[in-house]
């Protein structure tokens, strides 16, 4: 057994052990009240924010990188009770957040586009879009990525960094759209009869708007053809329907006034047999 001498043990005790004790008791609870302040400032962040017109996604993400950003100095400042070099601890975590960065540079990038894609909103989930080179409806908007499915119900999931890089065309974001529409009629035909054809089946549209009007004109004289250039508008959800009620109305209202559409010429060359 050893022999302790009872001075010793107690000088011992309070040179070592009774600090160190009061510096982890100190730093266990700064850490645990750091904790739970980070928490509710997160949660009370979080609250204001639901009542703003920000995403969920992105009042989510807010919190977590509040309650993170919060707790990395909950950490410090207990390391720095314990008597921790907490300028090393800095340069330390500095040089890790760089090295992840060189590493995830593309998903970096991707978060950051998906960060603004979520703060400036072109389009919100429904919206019917066209962003980079793919067209669809809006599904989900994800920090590093975007999901849309397309009219033949493929599931496309595209990198935020490669939507918010190139144009959006977001279909859905406007109330009203204008049908493009051309039809093709032949010379020999009567110009006014095919006008006021096109323009009855327009007006017996119920759904095409009366304002703007529905604009009807002659585009261009083509090699073989009178164009029409028909263009009315109609509320967005209706576009497709519309369209293509009007383009068969019109072909058949004009088979019943013999107004022809004229085919592409063909021309053929039959090569001389050899005497």
């Amino acid at each position: 057994m050893f022999n302790i001498d009872k001075a010793e043990a107690l000088a011992f005790y309070s040179k070592f052990i009774a600090p160190w004790s009061v510096k982890i008791m100190v730093a266990l609870l700064i850490f645990l009240i750091g904790q739970l302040i980070a928490k509710v400032i997160a949660r009370v962040l979080g609250k204001v924010l639901s009542h703003t017109k920000l995403d969920n996604i992105l009042v989510g993400f807010i919190q977590s990188l509040v309650n993170a950003l919060l707790m990395v100095f909950v950490i410090v400042a207990a390391l720095d009770q314990l008597g921790v070099n907490t300028n090393s601890v800095i340069a330390v975590l500095g040089a890790a957040g760089l090295a992840i960065g060189l590493a995830l540079q593309g998903s970096l990038q991707n978060f950051a586009a998906g960060f603004m894609l979520l703060i400036f909103r072109p389009f919100k989930a429904g919206d019917f879009v066209e962003a980079a080179g793919t067209s669809g409806s809006i599904e989900k908007i994800g920090i590093f990525s975007t999901t849309m499915h397309t009219g033949d119900n493929k599931e496309v999931i595209i990198p935020n960094g490669s939507i918010y890089s190139g144009n959006i065309i977001n279909y859905s974001k406007r109330p009203t759209r204008r049908i493009d529409m051309i039809f093709s009629i032949g010379y020999e035909d009567d110009l006014r009869v095919a006008r006021d054809v096109i323009d009855r089946i327009i007006k017996e549209e119920s759904r095409v708007l009366p304002e703007p009007k529905p604009l009807i004109a002659v585009g261009e004289l083509a090699a073989n053809s009178v164009n029409f250039f028909v263009r009315p508008w109609v509320k967005t959800e209706d576009y497709w329907e519309v369209k293509f009620a009007l383009t068969e109305k019109i072909k058949l209202a004009f088979d019943a006034n013999n107004i022809t559409i004229p085919f592409p010429p063909i021309h053929t060359h039959t090569a001389k047999a050899p005497e």
